[in-house]
């Protein structure tokens, strides 16, 4: 019985991941959509083919080297302990359990799981630096954030053993911080050294809008992004688990989903605060921005983004007025810091994902003040420095700081903004007699820029 039950469990737990896999496959099939819908007709297959060939570079480094890096970091290293060299042997490339093996159904999927959240933290800065970045300087990016920072911040504050969790008590259980605001620091980062797209602000500071070419699509990919997010939320879960497997203070007989922290929850409970906090999202989203459909469709994602660090212990009220609370902030933060320090960031990402995240980050600091960030004895509880501290970890010191720096090394180089001319002819391949079109156009957007 005992052998049946654990073999029953095994493979639940690897179709149940595999599941969310091809759910969250549709967060990417989105923002390609969206960003395609977004840019302008010149640089429509640019757009594309810079987000879609993240798929491989992420895919093969993150196989590498990045989900190493999750196992062997969790301690900080040297925070609370060492390098956990053997932990993460299992999840080395050479290792056998990263192949075809009969002894080990899990670790494939929850791999797998890993890499859609990396591809998701990648396709978030996508958006932000369409029309002028080149194609190779976002594919370093793209590397750099999806196989090595977002998961170094993953084994510090999204695993069981992570050193935020012990010290501080980071709670964020559907990664408010861990993907949206290292993703959203990370845009901004790339963007402020990349520089506005050519005409987006008038002479005298003024910001012109740059109207997405297509907004069916825009509408079209936001909504598969949200469907993606149901399985993003599924594949935080550990789906069934023992008592013994928790360890710690749980006791008792009963078997229970939990959370990446080992802490019980339900998929019932996250899915009624998912639907509240999208609901909430999107109202305020089309009160702030009065009707703007652009802002509304990102009101719910931003919504779902801020309620997510505490959406696994929030009543569904709670996360109804979170969401409204972090998209309101989230619009009113996108436009003064593009008018302030004339930003282009061309789809609000890091409005949408790293603003929001941030607040999200923080209130839940507050709202789940004293509540248990783990099972074992001796962690940290919950509490708003832990919340604050760690915002300022995802977005800063892992997001902003380390694209800023390679942007700036890039840009030194010259490799990281297309030039003037090709900016205005625009990114996509052109036939000779398109491109003669397209120099009469660059002459009289020349002359118009003058």
């Amino acid at each position: 019985m005992g052998d049946n039950l654990a073999a029953l469990t095994t493979v639940f737990t690897e179709f149940y991941y595999w599941v969310t896999v091809v759910i969250m496959f549709l967060i990417h099939i989105g923002f390609c959509m969206y960003e395609v819908g977004a840019s302008r007709r010149r640089n429509h297959l640019h757009t594309l083919m810079k987000n879609t060939m993240l798929i491989p570079l992420v895919t093969i480094t993150f196989f590498f080297f990045g989900w190493w890096i999750y196992w062997a970091f969790p301690n900080g290293p040297w925070i609370t302990g060492p390098l956990l060299t053997e932990a993460a042997a299992p999840n080395a490339p050479i290792s056998e359990t990263m192949g075809t093996n009969l002894a080990d159904r899990i670790t494939g999927v929850f791999w797998a799981a890993f890499l859609l959240f990396s591809w998701t933290a990648a396709s978030i800065v996508s958006g932000a630096v369409i029309e002028r970045i080149r194609s190779g300087a976002f594919w370093i990016i793209a590397v750099m954030i999806g196989s090595v920072t977002w998961i170094i911040d993953a084994a510090w504050g999204w695993h069981a053993n992570g050193w935020m969790v012990k010290l501080l008590g980071y709670h964020d259980a559907y990664a408010s911080g861990v993907i949206h605001g290292i993703a959203g620091g990370t845009a901004l980062g790339v963007i402020v050294v990349l520089g506005p797209r050519l005409g987006r602000f008038t002479a005298d500071g003024k910001a012109r809008e740059f109207v997405p070419h297509n907004p069916w699509l825009v509408t079209i990919g936001l909504f598969l992004i949200y469907t993606g997010f149901w399985g993003f939320y599924a594949a935080c879960n550990v789906p069934i688990i023992s008592p013994e497997g928790i360890g710690g203070q749980i006791t008792g007989e009963t078997w229970t989903a939990t959370t990446i922290y080992l802490t019980p929850t339900t998929l019932g409970a996250i899915t009624v605060n998912f639907l509240m906090s999208l609901s909430g999202g999107l109202l305020v989203g089309y009160i702030v921005s009065k009707g703007n459909p652009f802002w509304t469709y990102s009101g719910g994602l931003a919504g779902i983004i801020t309620a997510s660090a505490g959406n696994d212990l929030y009543h569904p009220i709670q996360a109804m007025f979170i969401a409204g609370i972090g998209t309101y902030i989230a619009y009113k933060l996108h436009y003064w810091v593009e008018n302030r320090f004339k930003v282009d960031d061309a789809v609000g990402a890091v409005a949408v994902h790293g603003y929001a995240g941030v607040v999200g980050l923080i209130i839940a600091g507050f709202m789940l003040w004293g509540y248990p960030s783990s099972p074992l004895e001796g962690y940290a509880t919950v509490n708003p420095l832990g919340n604050t501290i760690g915002a300022f970890i995802m977005f800063f010191v892992l997001g902003f700081l380390p694209a800023w720096i390679v942007s700036k090394i890039l840009d030194g180089f010259g490799l990281l903004r297309v030039p003037r001319q090709v900016e205005l002819m625009g990114l996509d391949f052109r036939t000779s007699a398109e491109e003669e079109a397209a120099r009469e156009d660059v002459r009289r957007a020349e002359k118009v820029l003058a």
